[in-house]
């Protein structure tokens, strides 16, 4: 039998929910759960609004349309990342300005932030890799100095804490994925946290086409259907009601890991923890360190040999052909973005994975590189 590299658990509320939005004909974005979903979802991580929209990509571009980052303006973001970063930067005609990442933790490597601003630069844009946290208090002290937003991607991350408090409570504008191999999935969608009410409500705008709330199909401005349906947030608020029960799972998933590959040779295992925070484990990666001439690309080949479904790292922003073919990042380099993309990968470990699973894929790692 095929083990995924995902399978989400959708054995709570999900079903019952589900039949109340057929029930009761509620299956648009007009529905009662969507409401429901955000109160719950904002509480969680200690923001004042929540704005669920339709993916996380979603969110991503509408946090950057609402905070006005236009034409000329500079975002500081890492090169380590998925495109969905990058997207609405470059569309608006910004200039994203890359970082390369720490080797560990996967995290953009905060001490070159302040090296990058200019008087151009209008955010910085936090992205929390893989299950630890990004270390905020310099990305916090910048953004005061400099007067700069803070975009804080945490959609890999909802549950874990930095130092204390929730990761996707220190953005001017947080986002959020819920992807079916997010820690709560409501097989798409995504959701836009703020603490400021104007912004909060241009996001509402922005997320629904900008309708005029005296005069309807009268538009001001440009904005999106982003909205997230009844349905999909059923979804989500029976997901949120097991958030910490997932969340302990996910590290015993990782607990696990970690003492059957205790000893791989030549395999960096995740970080456990740090002075900021214990590891979450969106992911379990594994890092084929240089002794070992094997590639991440050929190891997820022999993986999948086995019928163990794994995935490959990030492919980092600077050596995207679509970004290269636009001009950008010409003559860049980011040494651990590049290694970690050419060695690292993940391996099976959604919630919905067995401990059996889990020593049949251990047992494969040791088989592969031993």
């Amino acid at each position: 039998m095929f083990i995924p590299v995902n399978r989400p658990l959708l054995n709570g509320n999900e079903k019952k929910y589900l039949n109340e939005c057929i029930d009761s004909g509620w299956i648009s974005s007009e529905g009662p759960f969507v409401e429901r979903f955000e109160l719950m979802f904002a509480k969680k991580i200690e923001k004042k609004y929540a704005i669920s929209v339709s993916n996380g990509t979603a969110a991503l571009d509408l946090a950057i349309e609402a905070l006005g980052i236009s034409a000329g303006d500079e975002v500081i973001m890492p090169s380590f990342t998925i495109i969905s970063c990058i997207n609405q930067i470059i569309r608006c005609s910004a200039v994203p300005i890359l970082l390369d990442c720490d080797p560990f933790t996967f995290n953009m490597n905060v001490e070159e932030i302040e090296k990058k601003i200019t008087k151009k630069t209008k955010a910085i844009m936090v992205v929390h890799i893989y299950g630890m946290p990004v270390d905020m208090d310099p990305v916090l002290r910048l953004a005061k100095k400099f007067n700069l937003f803070i975009i804080e991607d945490a959609s890999e991350v909802l549950g874990q804490d930095y130092k204390g408090k929730p990761c996707g409570s220190f953005g001017d504008i947080s986002t959020f994925s819920f992807y079916s191999n997010k820690h709560i999935t409501t097989g798409e969608g995504g959701m836009v946290a703020v603490n400021n009410k104007a912004l909060a409500d241009t996001c509402k705008g922005l997320r629904n086409l900008c309708f005029n709330p005296k005069k309807r199909f009268v538009h001001n401005r440009l904005g999106w259907n982003m909205r997230m349906t009844n349905i999909q947030a059923a979804v989500g608020v029976a997901q949120l009601e097991r958030i910490e029960e997932f969340i302990k799972r996910k590290r015993d998933i990782g607990k696990r890991y970690n003492k059957l590959l205790n000893g791989l040779p030549n395999i960096q295992l995740p970080v456990k923890k740090n002075e900021i925070a214990e590891n979450i484990y969106w992911v379990f990666s594994l890092v084929i360190e240089r002794a070992n001439p094997m590639t991440a690309e050929t190891a997820i080949k022999k993986f999948f040999a086995k019928n163990i479904g794994c995935r490959p790292f990030f492919y980092p922003m600077h050596m995207q052909p679509v970004l290269k073919k636009k001009g950008f990042f010409r003559n860049e380099t980011f040494p651990n973005s590049e290694s970690l993309y050419k060695h690292g990968f993940y391996i099976p470990s959604g919630l919905g994975i067995t401990d059996n699973e889990i020593e049949i894929v251990a047992d494969a790692a040791w088989e592969i590189f031993n």
